[in-house]
């Protein structure tokens, strides 16, 4: 058995566990921003910054390997200094103003009050409540009531009709890189990211429309506000809205969703991240496709033509008039003269049971899938 020690605690680990997991595997608190589960580590916002024995700087949880003996601090004064430097740095480089919200404008800065001006900024941060960066600042005690936010104008991309970039809030973390093509894998995000110094003129994880899906997948990667959805801005606080968890209505894989609830009506919709299959991934319609619920013009009773009008019927009266009309087509036509399309949002179970209705009863091999055409 390998040993070593976290804040004076001898815990054991296996050859090739970083310091940040064994941590977790003992509840250990060790924060981070940009480490994204399942994806390699880059090491890249500092935060998960550690101090070990021996070692004259500050090593990174997330991609330093745990080694035997080692004597590791997570919250040494030199650790929580460096991560309040780092917070600190972050949160006056952008367009932060969740920690004055609760202050009165007029202690604002000239800059905090220009932020609110700014497209997108009219409204309280999509993330308010569920920032990783916000829950840091509060936690180690940061304050920037008293300081102007050194921000300058960021690019905006706001072009699509389901996605905005918001690069004034971008800490570059390199989630939503990762998330694009470590996870989904549709390389629509590209590197470099990382530090503007490093990369004056391609900091930006700047996305290709042409190779994105809009699966949504980098706005529920991204820690801070920097991505959201148009459809729930302004209207999914956080701490206000109910979550329910839910099977996706839109095929038959099964996905699990969080669906964000305020006063009775979905106003946001996010991947479980530990429920199977999907493990929070979701896609386009799996995200973003809840508009039909609240349709006027959804079809909610069966409907039979009559006299050219389609008219309201009960459930019994429309499958009697279907069991008659395919009995009379079989009989007077025989059984190839009707056929039958299994629709992908059904389960494999419903499918099995179509296919064997037409295959067994109505003897004919006229069965097909709506997801091969």
């Amino acid at each position: 058995m390998t040993i070593l020690s976290i804040n004076n605690n001898h815990v054991s680990f296996q050859e090739g566990q970083t310091i940040l997991e064994v941590a977790r595997e003992n509840q250990i608190e060790i924060p981070t921003l940009c480490h994204l589960s399942g994806c390699t580590p880059t090491g890249q916002c500092r935060i998960c910054v550690v101090e070990v024995e021996g070692v004259s700087e500050l090593l990174p949880a997330c991609e330093t390997l745990a080694g035997e003996n080692m004597k590791i601090m997570t919250h040494s004064p030199m650790v929580m200094e460096a991560r309040k430097t780092i917070l600190e740095m972050l949160i006056t480089s952008g367009a932060h103003n969740c920690l004055v919200m609760d202050s009165p404008t007029f202690s604002w800065s000239s800059n905090q009050m220009g932020i609110m001006s700014k497209p997108w900024h009219d409204a309280l941060c999509p993330s308010y409540g569920d920032c990783r960066l916000q829950d840091l600042a509060i936690e180690y005690g940061i304050t920037v009531r008293e300081e102007d936010l050194a921000w300058e104008d960021h690019p905006l991309d706001d072009a699509t009709p389901i996605i905005v970039r918001d690069f004034s809030r971008c800490i570059g973390c390199g989630r939503c890189v990762q998330a694009c093509n470590d996870v989904q894998v549709n390389l629509a995000i590209t590197p470099p990211w990382g530090r503007r110094a490093d990369h004056p003129d391609g900091w930006y994880p700047i996305a290709d429309y042409e190779a994105c899906t809009h699966c949504g997948e980098c706005i529920q990667a991204c820690p801070v506000g920097a991505l959201f959805d148009k459809k729930s801005f302004g209207k999914a606080p956080a701490n206000e809205a109910d979550l329910i968890r839910t099977t996706c209505p839109y095929c038959g894989v099964g996905c699990q969703q969080l669906l964000h609830v305020i006063d009775e009506k979905i106003v946001k919709v996010t991947g479980v991240g530990d429920g199977a299959p999907n493990m929070g991934r979701l896609c386009v319609k799996g995200r973003f496709g809840y508009d039909f619920i609240y349709s006027d013009q959804r079809i909610k009773m069966p409907l039979i033509r009559k006299n050219g009008q389609l008219k309201e019927v009960s459930w019994d009266q429309a499958l009697d008039y279907a069991v008659d009309r395919l009995k009379t087509i079989i009989a007077e036509s025989g059984p190839d003269a009707v056929a039958g399309v299994s629709c992908a949002r059904s389960i494999n179970e419903d499918s099995y049971q179509m296919q064997k209705l037409f295959r067994a009863v109505f003897k004919t091999n006229n069965i097909d899938h709506c997801a091969r055409t």
